[in-house]
């Protein structure tokens, strides 16, 4: 698909001068040591995507995951819906420099994901795949972390569209961009590909506590 380049120009800039307009500001957590440098805090979830959001019915809903791995899989809902599902709280962190703390989540763990492909040796790396056309990438070692998952459910009700519903990655350890939303594929390999905001000037990393914004 084309993207809107005014749309992705702005973002652009909303990661310059870190800031997302829409937000509504939490004073009191300025000074929280659970807050990664230049971040504030606030009370709600922004939107923000590339001007685009795929309407994706849960009866079309397919994830795919191949690539370097033993068991190519290709799941649909209901199959996805059968994996163990598990709860967990997590903070989240914008690169336009928002964050929220203690998200709540239901999901797949991304570790549950690799005992059922199981990655071959060579797998050093992944990219993720979605239903906008939007890429992002990590290395493995990254991934096969206790608190990335795919997730379904935000503070108890189904993840909406405007937020990557049906289903979205959520890295905690990262800026939110690595995060896809409206996931659709998961790609192991052995070099590394950056993806969108990658290749467009965005750090490769992305350590929120490094202040890791930009390459």
């Amino acid at each position: 698909m084309e993207y809107n380049e005014k749309t992705i120009q702005a973002k652009q800039k909303m990661a310059q001068h870190r800031r997302e307009f829409s937000c509504r500001e939490v004073d009191e957590y300025s000074d929280d040591p659970r807050l990664p440098p230049g971040q504030h805090i606030v009370n709600n979830w922004p939107v923000l995507d590339l001007g685009y959001k795929p309407d994706v019915k849960l009866e079309d809903w397919k994830l795919t995951v191949d690539g370097l791995v033993t068991n190519p899989i290709t799941w649909n809902w209901d199959e996805y819906q059968a994996q163990p599902q598990q709860p967990f709280t997590s903070d989240f962190h914008c690169v336009t420099s928002w964050s929220q703390f203690d998200m709540e989540w239901l999901g797949v763990s991304f570790r549950h994901l690799l005992s059922v492909v199981q990655p071959k040796p060579e797998a050093k790396y992944v990219l993720f795949e979605s239903y906008d056309d939007y890429t992002t990438n990590l290395p493995l070692s990254v991934c096969n972390d206790d608190d990335v998952f795919l997730v379904h459910t935000w503070n108890h009700r189904p993840l909406t569209r405007n937020h990557g519903g049906p289903v979205r990655m959520i890295i905690p350890k990262r800026y939110a961009w690595k995060g896809a939303k409206w996931i659709k594929k998961i790609s192991f390999a052995q070099k590394d590909q950056k993806g969108f905001w990658e290749v467009r000037g965005y750090s490769n990393t992305a350590l929120p506590w490094e202040n890791d914004r930009h390459g």
